[in-house]
């Protein structure tokens, strides 16, 4: 064996790098400045068919193999980490579940137009409480009739807002953890799909990574993605074969610092000649050429166990793993290597040196890549048997709230029933302080948010504020973007954090980093179009309707006619301890024989019983695991379900 490429390798090589070299490279600049999204340029480059380098001419692919794919994703990265990203996760994630587990009908219908490059593709794991743990998923899809019903949110999601086609991961089975996940496709644009601000991110930032949230978004049931209860196959599946794509990804943007590096090296010259003669920069070119061949061997490697059906879930995680933490060495020396002149910016190592970092992080992190390592090497750890389920629901990011939604009578009636709710915990608005007074020292905040709308309704803010006796505050796009607010009314954890008595969030959906930010209030008031808007989750009392018609109502009610009176120094209220009950267990019973209960959640392992599965559906020859008494033997230990 040769460790070497085929010539059409090479071919493809030269074709993708020649057109990232005219297409992105003169914009890479730009592109990371305003945060954009290369979305000619990726509409220009799916025409010619590489959104579907590794899959098969009959679904509108190229036919190529996996290890054309990685090469597309490293040539791409080399100019660019973030239009390299965004084939990895077109390819790896939004269309790959679809080829690997969709029936005939979904391969028609989603993959062809994602792989002849019509659509883009997205995948929607992670949210606020599941990220290296997915059994933490809290998105829901519940089955009425013919459609599945999903609500939730879904963060850090790349390509998201671009994408048209998104395979997202939700439960179908409460309280059996990653067995009761399901996996769904799901269409840009349906009724109650929308999308978060566009992250503002420290590196690969023409890749569009938003938040995912969903209101009640209907699913045709034919959009179910294997069977109940896959989901969690589907996506440790899917994340085995991204990891050669962050991998490639890493490779590619650790190839261009380093190519920059030598170029860089032997133009500039110190002591009366080129600093590539010194010694010094001679070993850190020659230990960044020896970590870029290691790794590429193990990304082309992975890429070919692959193609060729081998296990190739450990090499993955390996190649994930080498190949980002290299990366991070080599874009370190390649920026050392330029000097001062390196950590400028617009100079192409200092943006791979921002781009580098996400790969230890995403798609796995890398500790996580050698947890997947470990166990092929040493097997699972065992599962405690009859583990008990955890049926309690996580406190929201801003802790235990009250999560009381006033949804009864008129919008005049629950903001009577709101403003009767926050004088009855103490709230005096007979009192106020100054619009402009510092956030970080604010009793009051009335907060803007991107669903205030048009900046003219920022005066609806400003009188609310105002009858509340209160200062103005806002999330972070209305003050960096849209630019209603000096920035340092942002409220959030990377802004001015708010740790006073009540925080009234007008318009704000409730993104993590504003959560975070708000978390340390007494009270926390939110206001939205959206039912779902995890903004509720984390609120001591909401109210569902349009700004434009709930704040001048909510002006009226606080605003007795009477000039306020200066507040007191002030005096931080305790915030009211709630209760997050266990539900209680249902349909669960009990051994006569020997006391053994029956719990639906955990099914029987040994019987071959499916998690999930209620006493009524166990086969007629069960018998108790632990005395072998049979199934008429046993008498409800709760109420049915």
């Amino acid at each position: 064996m040769y460790f070497k490429t085929t010539q059409e390798h090479e071919e493809l090589r030269a074709k993708i790098r020649e057109w990232a070299e005219r297409e992105i490279k003169p914009i890479a600049f730009m592109l990371d400045q305003e945060n954009q999204f290369p979305r000619e340029q990726i509409k220009d480059f799916a025409a010619q068919g590489y959104l579907g380098l590794p899959f098969p001419k009959e679904y509108g692919g190229m036919g190529k193999d996996i290890l054309s794919y990685a090469i597309g994703v490293e040539e791409l990265s080399r100019v660019d980490g973030g239009t390299g990203v965004i084939l990895s996760a077109h390819v790896s994630l939004g269309a790959y579940p679809i080829f690997a587990f969709g029936t005939e009908e979904q391969k028609q219908k989603y993959l062809v137009p994602l792989a002849n490059g019509e659509k883009i593709g997205a995948f929607g794991l992670t949210e606020p409480n599941a990220g290296s743990d997915a059994g933490g998923t809290e998105t829901t899809a519940e089955l009425k009739g013919n459609y599945y019903i999903l609500n939730g949110e879904k963060i850090f999601i790349t390509n998201g807002g671009e994408a048209d086609t998104y395979v997202i991961f939700a439960v179908t089975t409460p309280g059996i953890g990653t067995k009761g996940i399901s996996a769904f496709i799901v269409e840009k644009g349906w009724d109650g799909f929308t999308f978060g601000d566009h992250y503002d991110k420290m590196g690969i930032r023409s890749s569009a990574t938003a938040q995912l949230l969903f209101n009640n978004v209907k699913v045709p049931k034919e959009n179910l993605l294997g069977k109940e209860g896959d989901g969690f196959k589907i996506a440790m599946s899917t994340l085995d074969g991204g990891r050669i794509g962050i991998a490639a990804q890493a490779l590619g943007i650790a190839q261009g610092a380093y190519e920059a590096a030598v170029e860089y090296a032997k133009e500039r010259e110190q002591f009366n000649a080129p600093i590539a003669q010194l010694q010094a920069i001679q070993f850190k070119v020659a230990e960044m050429a020896t970590k870029l061949r290691a790794a590429r061997f193990l990304v082309y490697s992975a890429a070919e166990l692959k193609e060729n059906h081998e296990p190739y879930g450990m090499e993955s995680a390996m190649a994930k793993k080498y190949a980002s933490d290299v990366c991070l060495e080599i874009v370190s020396e390649a920026l050392q290597v330029f000097g001062g002149t390196g950590y400028l910016k617009g100079m192409e190592v200092e943006r791979a040196y921002r781009d580098a970092r996400i790969c230890t992080i995403y798609e796995g992190t890398n500790e996580i890549q050698n947890v997947v390592i470990a166990s092929h090497i040493l097997g699972k750890a065992a599962k405690a048997t009859n583990a008990p389920v955890k049926n309690k629901k996580k406190a929201g990011i801003t802790g235990p709230r009250k999560k009381i939604m006033f949804s009864e009578g008129t919008a005049e009636e629950q903001v009577e029933q709101l403003v009767e709710a926050l004088k009855a915990d103490g709230h005096d608005f007979t009192v106020g302080i100054d619009i402009d007074t510092p956030i970080i020292q604010a009793e009051r905040v009335v907060s803007a948010g991107k669903g205030i709308g048009s900046q003219e309704n920022m005066q609806l803010i400003r009188d609310l504020a105002a009858a509340a006796g209160a200062a103005v505050g806002s999330s972070r796009p209305v003050a960096e973007q849209l630019r209603y607010v000096p920035l340092n009314r942002y409220v959030g954890m990377s802004g001015q954090k708010f740790t006073g008595n009540l925080y009234i969030a007008c318009g704000i959906s409730g993104a993590g980093q504003h959560l975070k930010g708000i978390k340390d209030a007494a009270t926390i008031v939110a206001i939205n179009t959206n039912a779902n808007a995890p903004i509720f989750k984390n609120a001591d009392y909401g109210i569902v309707g349009d700004v434009n018609e709930i704040l001048p109502l909510l002006s009226k009610a606080l605003d007795d006619g009477n000039p306020k009176q200066p507040a007191p120094p002030m005096v931080k209220m305790k915030r009211a301890a709630v209760d997050e009950p266990m539900p209680a267990p249902v349909g669960r019973y009990v051994c006569l024989g020997c006391g053994y209960e029956y719990i639906p959640e955990n099914g029987d392992d040994e019987a071959d019983v499916r998690p999930g599965t209620s006493y009524k559906d166990l086969p007629e020859d069960w018998t108790c695991p632990d005395c072998g008494e049979e199934k008429e033997n046993f008498i409800p230990s709760s109420k049915e379900v």
